[in-house]
């Protein structure tokens, strides 16, 4: 075969061989008496993946140009004009030309293998089952009458659990704020999707941290958003660095994890979060602090969120229980001006006409009662055995190929690879040995990053975790 697809250029290679082969069949280069190619010779001859022709077969089918026949290969159809032929939709066409930009092939991966097969998880970002307070929702819901209706509740969410918020937020985070100024989320991913779509437009420049869970978010790049990035160290941000972005691509808003930082377990200092506030004041940047981790230290003192310091309403603050209490309860929240939270709470009655009241139900009975402070006390003292074990795992089996800071609270620990290797083939290697992490490349520009979460196994299986993955990289 004498063609070959143009690897340089911008249309996808699946599209350049249907095109191909649909000019074949209108000029006889394929004649409608003979089969088409296999998807196997195809793939060899054009020395790429069977699945990228199969793409291409898929696309063709759909657009009427040829059949697949079990057993006699693949033919051009006999009605290529469409006049008794019913026509699929071309669905990878449809696909690929949706706004709404999907996740990262490796994050796909990741998440694959997380919920398909028995593998130790020390990728996913969350608690496991052992760590959720299961006896005290379970009294909630089997011993407690549902207070509230069953039809749509208020637009922004339950008035007596945003009650219980303000209270919540004032006694753990030091925030003071009314309930007409939160709006309950499912999650606190459907609160950054809100503040992106309503209160940004395409063209926008915005700040985030260098690594940070933001980084590789497809939301930012479906909505036309322009990123850039501020390097995180063990301190947090540089409010130098921000400033000097400000001046030279006019930032919109800033996206800040200052608390025990996803992933780099790093916390700004006090004179960081005012320098940081004093510059949002002077340009009149909003700031949308993610606190996911502030109950969660590891010295038990008590954490100065960036919202709890903010004397003009700058900040807009996210919140939510699937870090502390259950991710399954989908409870979320952002504190904000009320403008902007009316302006937020509109676009989630048009997404999902409110949040579920029997979940916001069993938030609030639980944030009241005392049962919480001690799941809270019971949590941190699991964590921070969890974190010990990752070190102590770390330093015995990669001593000598490792280098990370001890995080003092939250559920990640940053690690640096002290040598090269293939980000792509370690994964495979990692989960060929049945572990699975977070490559630095999916939260961040530096190579040679992993990122460890302790939350989501038990102290054995992370010892075996970090094991498997010293094999991995070892095998390099």
């Amino acid at each position: 075969m004498d063609w070959k697809p143009d690897r340089k250029a911008k249309k996808a290679i699946y599209k350049q061989i249907a095109e191909y082969i649909e000019n074949g069949i209108a000029d006889g280069t394929f004649p409608p008496d003979k089969p088409l190619p296999s998807e196997r010779y195809l793939a060899k001859e054009l020395e790429i993946n069977r699945s990228t022709v199969v793409a291409a077969y898929d696309e063709l089918e759909s657009n009427g140009l040829i059949q697949r026949n079990r057993g006699s290969g693949t033919t051009i159809s006999k009605d290529i004009w469409g006049i008794t032929k019913k026509r699929v939709p071309s669905w990878n066409r449809y696909i690929e030309a949706g706004s709404f930009l999907p996740n990262l092939p490796v994050t796909q991966r990741i998440r694959k293998e997380a919920v398909e097969h028995k593998i130790i998880n020390l990728a996913s970002g969350e608690l496991s089952e052992d760590l959720f307070p299961m006896n005290d929702l379970r009294e909630i819901t089997s011993s407690r009458s549902f207070i509230g209706s069953l039809g749509y509740d208020h637009p922004q969410g339950s008035a007596i659990l945003r009650n219980t918020l303000t209270k919540h937020v004032e006694q753990y985070r030091r925030i003071e704020t009314t309930p007409s100024s939160i709006l309950i989320t499912s999650g606190a991913q459907q609160a950054l999707h809100l503040v992106v779509q309503c209160l940004l437009k395409s063209g926008d420049a915005v700040a985030i941290e260098d690594p940070s869970y933001n980084y590789n978010l497809p939301i930012f790049k479906s909505a036309g958003i322009r990123t850039y990035p501020l390097s995180v160290d063990k301190d947090g941000i540089n409010p130098e660095d921000l400033l000097s972005l400000h001046k030279k691509h006019r930032i919109k808003m800033i996206f800040l994890n200052p608390t025990f930082q996803n992933p780099t377990g790093s916390s700004l200092n006090k004179s960081k979060r005012k320098a940081i506030l004093e510059i949002s004041s002077e340009q009149g940047i909003p700031v949308v602090e993610d606190d996911p981790y502030s109950l969660m230290s590891f010295t038990r003192e008590k954490v100065s969120t960036l919202k709890s310091m903010d004397a003009h309403g700058n900040v807009l603050y996210i919140s939510s229980l699937s870090k502390i209490v259950a991710s399954g309860l989908r409870i979320g929240w952002i504190i904000g001006p009320k403008l902007v939270i009316e302006r937020l709470s509109d676009a989630k009655q048009q997404i999902d006409f409110g949040h579920s009241s029997f979940t916001q139900w069993i938030a609030n009975d639980f944030l009241e009662s005392e049962n919480f402070y001690s799941h809270m006390q019971r949590l941190v003292k699991e964590l921070e055995k969890r974190r010990n074990q990752m070190v102590t795992s770390l330093l015995f089996y990669l001593r000598d190929l490792v280098e990370f800071s001890i995080p003092n609270g939250g559920i990640h620990l940053w690690c640096r690879i002290k040598k090269d290797f293939n980000e792509n083939h370690l994964l495979e290697e990692s989960i060929k040995r049945g572990m699975i992490y977070a490559p630095g490349i999916t939260l961040g520009s530096k190579k040679g990053f992993v990122r460890f979460t302790f939350a989501r196994e038990n102290e054995e299986s992370i010892h075996e975790g970090i094991k498997r993955f010293a094999e991995a990289l070892h095998s390099l």
